[in-house]
């Protein structure tokens, strides 16, 4: 399985702290998301993964026997709170203390802004900006009550920063600005409560993935202007390994010759 290759190296020195520590991982069932979790559970760490489709989760975990850590499959959409809730509740009761989120989970819905529809902007904005905070605040409920200096990541987008000469974005460029302030904002509440919880955004450019799958194949085809999934996996490696004092708190990617 081409994500779990580019991971049987040794473990990485400065990952050694969270080796056994509880990793949550949203939108784990596929692309960005399942290259961090495979990622992560190769540095020995027990990552849970969400997402909607139970089925992609189940022959993941078979895939991840054998590692340094462990894989638990949590069936979970995002855009719902109630099953944010459920999952959290069962990570603590069957898994342990949560010691780092990534709210990987994102979707667009191609169309345009004159004539797209409005169930789609809401899902957007559901599973993208409400699906992550709710997400957010439950793991730092878990970190505060356990006394954890926890790290969050938000897997952003360029899109956050910019809006990119890309057809039928509509509202997921607004859904990715939300990102970037919400990072920020959480950053200034954290220092505001003295409080030593890490918050990170990491922002890719185009990356290849089913995300991508409905934007003008012109765009993406090359893969010259193409992102593959474990880099941004890497990326997270590297933001949740820095010394306590530093904080990544934007990182972006792009392909080395993307222009949009």
């Amino acid at each position: 399985m081409g994500i779990l290759c580019a991971f049987e190296s040794a473990l990485r020195p400065e990952m050694d702290r969270w080796y056994g520590k509880v990793a949550v991982v949203t939108g784990a069932s596929s692309g960005i998301g399942a290259a961090i979790a495979a990622n992560l559970v190769n540095s020995g760490l027990k990552v849970v993964g969400m997402a909607r489709r139970k089925g992609r989760l189940d022959e993941f975990q078979k895939n991840l026997e054998g590692k340094a850590g462990q894989f638990f499959p949590v069936e979970a959409d995002v855009s719902k709170e109630g099953d944010i809730f459920r999952a959290f509740d069962w990570i603590t009761q069957n898994v342990g203390v949560v010691h780092i989120l990534v709210n990987c989970a994102g979707i667009i819905r191609p169309k345009g802004l004159i004539d797209g529809e409005t169930s789609h902007w809401r899902e957007i904005f559901d599973t993208n900006v409400l699906g992550l905070c709710v997400a957010t605040r439950e793991a730092i409920k878990i970190m505060r009550a356990n006394e954890i200096d926890g790290h969050i990541v938000h897997i952003n987008s360029v899109a956050g920063h910019y809006v990119p000469h890309l057809p039928d974005m509509n509202v997921y460029p607004a859904s990715k600005f939300s990102v970037t302030a919400l990072t920020e904002t959480l950053r200034q509440e954290l220092n505001a409560i003295n409080n030593k919880i890490k918050v990170s955004s990491i922002s890719p450019g185009l990356v290849k993935s089913e995300l991508v799958s409905g934007v003008d194949v012109r765009y993406v085809e090359d893969d010259v202007l193409v992102l593959n999934p474990e880099d941004i996996a890497d990326a997270v490696a590297y933001v949740i390994s820095t010394p306590p004092h530093v904080q990544v708190h934007e990182l972006t990617i792009r392909p080395i010759s993307q222009t949009a």
